[in-house]
């Protein structure tokens, strides 16, 4: 697939650089310019993100990045048990328990939130960090939705991380699936209050809140212009009633002749004109 003359693979982070050592160097620059592409795509071409990582995978399957990479690209595109696979396959060859939330989400994925949550419970997830064990309580309360269980998805979601008052990364994705969960049980002034908490913590627009907060306060958006409004904008008619006495503008040039009688006659309509104003290209 092409890639850009800009992209050298040196964007990747450290880490990902070091585990591409085992590879000869030219091979190693291939596989880290389609990592780049992936991480450059994810977010807004994920089919795009996803045909690099295959390539990277059929370069250097062996590789606990590469794997990781082309599990977070079948997860963008919703192929939850590719991703599963993948993230199963990191897992293994890097001992780390960093991808528990993301497989445990995978499980959602394919219908299955009985075993999200048995993930939620499991060892694991004491060996998390604070951004993963967050990560675990929104899979789970996920679950619980899913399961129709909106009470017990409201206590998941209640916790330390939720009260307080330090804004972190996942500050806002916590409180906006509070306040979300929050309406779908129908209380609905709690969820105006969480949403506007969400939005005070919502820096970098991760999520809709606003709009949400915005929907709960009667506010309806629509577009400013629809498709017939489009149309009409190109050609504006403008009609005018114009008297047989008055001079136009291409006549100002000429000399007026003298009326007469004959140049008034009784009982005459002035006529209509449409003026077309089209836009210059």
């Amino acid at each position: 697939m092409p890639i850009p003359e800009d992209v050298t693979g040196d964007e990747v982070d450290k880490d990902v650089r070091q585990e591409l050592q085992s590879l000869p160097k030219t091979l190693a620059e291939d596989v880290a310019r389609n990592l780049v592409m992936v991480a450059r795509l994810i977010d807004e071409d994920p089919e795009g993100a996803y045909g690099y990582s295959r390539v990277a995978l059929r370069l250097a399957s062996r590789v606990a990045a590469v794997r990781e990479a082309a599990g977070f690209a079948a997860y963008a595109n919703q192929k939850y048990s590719e991703a599963l696979a993948e993230f199963r396959a990191a897992r293994r060859m890097t001992g780390s328990t960093e991808l528990w939330p993301v497989m445990a989400d995978c499980e959602r994925g394919l219908g299955r939130p009985e075993k999200a949550l048995d993930m939620a419970g499991a060892p694991e997830v004491q060996k998390l960090d604070k951004a993963g064990q967050v990560e675990m309580r929104l899979v789970a309360a996920g679950a619980r939705r899913d399961m129709d269980q909106l009470d017990a998805a409201i206590v998941t979601l209640q916790s330390p991380e939720l009260a307080s008052n330090s804004v972190q990364p996942w500050t806002a994705r916590l409180r906006y699936a509070y306040a979300d969960a929050l309406l779908a049980a129908g209380r609905e002034s709690e969820a105006r209050e969480w949403f506007g908490k969400a939005v005070e913590a919502d820096r970098d627009g991760s999520t809709d809140a606003s709009d949400r907060l915005a929907e709960l306060d009667g506010v309806e958006f629509v577009d400013a212009m629809d498709e017939d409004d489009a149309e009409s904008a190109t050609e504006t008619v403008v009609t005018v009633l114009v008297d047989e006495n008055t001079t136009t503008a291409d006549e100002a040039g000429a000399e007026p002749d003298e009326p007469t009688d004959e140049d008034e006659p009784e009982g005459v309509e002035p006529k209509t004109v449409q003026i077309k104003d089209t836009p210059e290209d």
